[in-house]
């Protein structure tokens, strides 16, 4: 029995040029600026990176400025302390726990708490490999429940 089935390819694709377009309005400086901007607002890159392309017309940053979101808040030291997919995980693990806590005999629940868990784990040691979190970094569920309480 495959519980895991695959997944779809239905999905937007890139352009296929790297150039950047004619017909966006936008200069370099600008285009920091609103990422910059924003970021103090509260919105994460993969956020930022929609509401340029939603209300502004700016299809992708990178072309227009060589830089990426994330590169641009680290210049502007505006980048999120822990990596968004890690703190998505993280926020996911958490309310995972507080329905086991109402609904303890949920072990559907529990599985999907496990993996997702494992998944941290596994984030959590490629981001140290890679110097973004610092080595003693360590997750824990009572401090992330902490830590996504303080976040909102």
């Amino acid at each position: 029995m495959n519980k895991k089935r695959r997944k779809g390819k239905s999905q937007s694709t890139r352009p296929a040029r790297i150039t950047p377009p004619r017909w966006v309005r936008f200069e370099a400086s600008e285009i920091e600026e609103l990422v910059a901007e924003l970021a103090r607002k509260g919105y994460g890159p993969s956020m930022i990176g929609v509401i340029l392309r939603d209300q502004y017309g700016i299809p992708l940053v990178k072309p227009l400025t060589g830089k990426s979101i994330l590169e641009i808040l680290r210049e502007k030291g505006l980048a999120p302390q822990i990596p968004e997919d890690l703190m998505n995980l993280i926020k996911k693990a958490v309310n995972i726990r507080r329905h086991l806590s109402e609904h303890p005999k949920d072990t559907n629940s529990m599985k999907g708490l496990i993996e997702v868990e494992s998944k941290i784990r596994r984030l959590v040691k490629y981001y140290k490999r890679e110097g973004v979190l610092p080595p003693d970094w360590t997750y824990d569920p009572e401090k992330a429940k902490l830590l996504i309480s303080s976040a909102s």
